[in-house]
């Protein structure tokens, strides 16, 4: 099933990416420690961690956004999936990510950047975090929930590249 939307998988620093928001995983705490948050914290800056701890802790399968601080993209989301029970919960890692979509959705932001959310801590696999993305995908397309116009999927490791390019392929869209 295709979804209305341009999806592209991209290997690389997510924080460099030019985007309306970035979705990085979180700990319910919202303090910036994994290490996708980490690198970017460091080129969005302190204030980025600050306002996310602000408004936390929060339970695993939310999301809060901040500002994007440095970034060139104006907004943060930050998606918390995996709790500090380290349990792996299929579940709470699709309500995170469609917590995070909601809340572009209420913004209206239409490009997106996501790093895959659920692989903290290694509670799952990439496979298993891009099956899960193009589930929640496939779901708001169905159901006709707000979807983005682009995502970009920012993965670290070619091996990550595979897997979410595998699983997303079946819902690439052609463009004329």
């Amino acid at each position: 099933m295709a979804v209305p939307m341009e999806i592209d998988v991209w290997q690389g620093e997510i924080a460099e990416l030019e985007v309306d928001a970035l979705i990085v995983p979180a700990t319910e705490s919202l303090f910036m420690t994994i290490p996708v948050a980490r690198a970017v914290k460091r080129r969005s800056g302190e204030n980025v961690e600050r306002d996310a701890v602000e408004q936390g802790p929060i339970e695993a399968g939310s999301a809060v956004v901040t500002s994007g601080g440095d970034l060139a993209a104006p907004y943060v989301i930050h998606a918390v999936a995996v709790g500090h029970d380290n349990r792996p919960d299929a579940d709470r890692v699709r309500r995170a990510m469609h917590s995070a979509l909601e809340i572009a959705a209420r913004l209206g932001l239409d490009r997106l950047a996501t790093a895959p959310i659920g692989l903290d801590r290694g509670v799952f696999t990439a496979e298993e975090g891009a099956g899960m993305l193009a589930e929640v995908l496939g779901e708001r397309s169905t159901s006709g929930d707000s979807l983005p116009s682009s995502l970009v999927v920012a993965v670290i490791s070619p091996a990550e590249a595979t897997a979410y390019r595998a699983a997303l392929e079946p819902l690439r869209t052609v463009r004329r």
